[in-house]
C-alpha cells in the first residue's frame, strides 16, 4: 500500500521556488525580501547548478563556470548582498589567445564578440586574404536582417567565413557551445543586432557600439570572479535565503504541478506543498514536464530547446616541472576555432587568471581545459583517462608543455548550455506570454535571457517581481510567520 501524502494546507504568501541554480536562490531570495514565505525544491543533492567547486591536488578551485560579467550589476550585487563582496576579484591577467593555425596568436582588441570595427584589428589572426575581405565590406549592398539572423552566415556575408571561423565561432562556442552560424544574433549580441538594424555596414555598426561604450565612460574590471570559487555564491545565497525564513528541501524532485481554485499544488514523492505562486527555475526540459497538464502551449515549445554538453578537465602540475614551458607565462588561456580540427575548445590558466588560486597552491600551476560543442556529444562518452590525454596532446601542440599532471579531474556537464538558435527570443516571448496566463506562475534561468550569472539573475528577478505583482493584486502577498501545518491526505491515487 502507498505511503500517504503529507499536505501543507497553509498558502498566504507562500511562493515555492523549483529549482536550486543559481536563479533559483536569487528567485527565492528576491521574493523573501518582497516579504514571501519562500520554500526551495532542488531534486539533486547539491544546490548551485553549473556553479560548482571542487579539489584539484588538495586546493579548492572551480569545476564550472570560474568568473560573471561585471558591467552588469546583477550577479555583483547578489554577491555583495550574500556577503560575499569582499571577496570578489577581478582577473590576474586577461591576457589570452586563439590557438589557430598552428600558433598562439593575442587575442585582437577592438572588437564585438569577434566582429571587428577595423580590419587591422585582425591583422595577425588572419590571413591577408581575410583581412583584404573584411576591408571590401563597405562597399558591398546593405544586407537585410529581418526579426533575427544568424550571428555566423550574417558575418560571413559581410566580413568573409574567415573572421567567422577564426574568432566569432571560438568567442560564441565560449559562452554557448554552440555553433555560430545557428546562433541568433538578436539573442546571443544583442547590441550588433540593434546596431545592424540601424542600416549602413557592419563595420561602421560597430564602431558605433565602440564610441557609445566608451561614451559611458564604465570602469573597474569587465569580469570577476571570487576567492574560494565563483562556486561559493550559491552557498552564501541559500545561506541568505534560510536566514530570511526561507526554507531549502535538497533530493526533493517536484513530480506533479496542479493549478487550483486558490493556488497551486506542488507534489513531492512524500507530500503536497500549497502555494499560492510557483516560480520554475529548472532547464527547459524538466519545466516542459511539469507544465504539460496546465500549460501544455508552453510545455510544447520548451520542449522544443536544444541543449549543448561539455566537459571540463581539471589539472594540477608541479610548478618546477611547467617553468620551461614560455608559452604557459603571462597568459590567462587560449581558445580553439573549430575549424582546426583540435579536441579542447578552450584552455584557462587558472593559477595566472585568478591570484587566488596562485596564494592557495604555489607550487602547482593549475589548468582546465573543455571540450564538447553543440553536435559533439561522442566526446562526452569518453573515458576520463582519454579527455585527459587528448587535452595533454593538444596542450603540447599549442605551448609545448611536456610535464604530466600530479592531479587530473574531469567534470561533465550534460545538458549544460540551453542553445539560442534564430528565432530564440520570439520562442521564449510564447512561452512568457503562456504561462502568465495562469496567475502566480514564472519561470526563470538560463532558458531565457542568457547563460551567463548576471543574465540569469536578472530573469529571477523579473519572475519573482512579477509574482510579487500577481499576489499584490489578488491579495495574497502578505507575510504568515505561522509554523507550517500539515496533515495527511490520502494520495491522487486514492490509495
Amino acid at each position: 500500500m502507498q505511503r500517504p501524502l503529507q499536505r501543507d494546507t497553509t498558502r498566504t504568501g507562500h511562493a515555492v521556488v523549483i529549482g536550486g541554480g543559481i536563479a533559483g536562490l536569487a528567485a527565492a531570495r528576491r521574493l523573501l525580501d518582497s516579504g514571501l514565505r519562500v520554500t526551495v525544491l532542488e531534486a539533486t543533492g547539491r544546490l548551485g547548478g553549473k556553479l560548482m567547486t571542487g579539489e584539484i591536488a588538495g586546493t579548492q578551485v572551480d569545476l564550472g563556470a570560474e568568473s560573471m560579467l561585471a558591467r552588469r550589476p546583477e550577479a555583483v550585487d547578489l554577491a555583495t548582498g550574500a556577503g560575499l563582496g569582499g571577496r570578489l576579484r577581478p582577473p590576474a591577467t586577461a591576457t589570452a589567445s586563439v590557438w589557430t593555425r598552428d600558433a598562439l596568436r593575442p587575442m585582437p582588441k577592438g572588437h564585438v564578440m569577434g566582429v571587428p570595427g577595423d580590419p587591422s584589428a585582425l591583422s595577425g589572426l588572419l590571413s591577408p586574404e581575410g583581412l583584404a575581405r573584411i576591408a571590401e565590406e563597405r562597399d558591398l549592398t546593405p544586407t537585410a536582417v529581418g526579426d533575427d539572423v544568424a550571428v555566423g552566415g550574417y558575418v560571413a556575408d559581410r566580413l568573409g567565413r574567415e573572421v567567422v571561423d577564426r574568432l566569432v565561432e571560438p568567442l560564441l562556442g565560449g559562452v554557448y557551445a554552440g555553433d555560430a552560424y545557428r546562433i541568433s544574433m538578436r539573442a546571443a549580441v544583442p547590441q550588433l543586432f540593434e546596431a545592424v538594424k540601424e542600416g549602413g555596414p557592419l563595420l561602421d555598426g560597430v564602431l558605433r557600439i565602440q564610441e557609445r561604450a566608451a561614451a559611458r565612460q564604465q570602469t573597474g574590471p569587465v569580469f570577476q570572479g571570487i576567492e574560494g570559487g565563483i562556486g561559493t555564491l550559491p552557498g552564501a545565497v541559500a545561506d541568505a535565503v534560510r536566514e530570511g525564513g526561507g526554507e531549502i528541501l535538497l533530493e526533493t524532485p517536484v513530480l506533479g504541478l496542479t493549478r487550483t481554485a486558490d493556488g497551486w499544488d506542488v507534489r513531492t514523492d512524500t507530500r503536497v506543498i500549497a502555494a499560492d505562486a510557483v516560480v520554475l527555475a529548472t532547464p527547459a526540459w524538466s519545466a516542459s514536464t511539469l507544465l504539460a497538464a496546465e500549460c501544455p502551449a508552453a510545455s510544447v515549445e520548451l520542449a522544443a530547446v536544444e541543449y549543448a554538453s561539455m566537459a571540463l578537465v581539471t589539472m594540477a602540475f608541479r610548478r618546477s616541472d611547467t617553468e620551461g614551458t614560455e608559452a604557459l607565462r603571462g597568459r590567462s588561456g587560449f581558445l580553439v576555432p573549430p575549424v582546426d580540427g583540435r579536441t579542447i575548445k578552450a584552455a584557462t590558466f587558472s593559477s595566472n587568471k585568478w591570484q587566488w588560486v596562485a596564494d592557495a597552491a604555489p607550487d602547482l600551476f593549475v589548468l582546465r581545459t573543455s571540450v564538447g560543442r553543440y553536435g559533439e556529444e561522442e566526446h562526452l562518452h569518453r573515458e576520463d583517462s582519454e579527455l585527459v590525454a587528448a587535452s595533454l596532446a593538444d596542450l603540447a601542440s599549442a605551448t609545448g608543455l611536456a610535464a604530466r599532471p600530479v592531479d587530473t579531474e574531469v567534470t561533465r556537464w550534460i545538458g549544460g548550455l540551453p542553445q539560442y538558435p534564430v528565432g530564440h527570443l520570439t520562442r521564449v516571448a510564447r512561452i512568457r506570454d503562456e504561462v502568465a496566463k495562469l496567475p502566480g506562475l514564472r519561470v526563470c534561468g538560463a532558458v531565457y535571457d542568457g547563460v551567463g550569472i548576471p543574465a540569469c539573475v536578472a530573469s529571477a528577478h523579473r519572475a519573482a517581481d512579477d509574482i510579487v505583482r500577481d499576489l499584490t493584486a489578488a491579495g495574497a502577498g502578505e507575510i504568515d510567520n505561522t509554523p507550517t501545518r500539515v496533515r495527511s491526505t490520502r494520495s491522487e491515487a486514492g490509495q
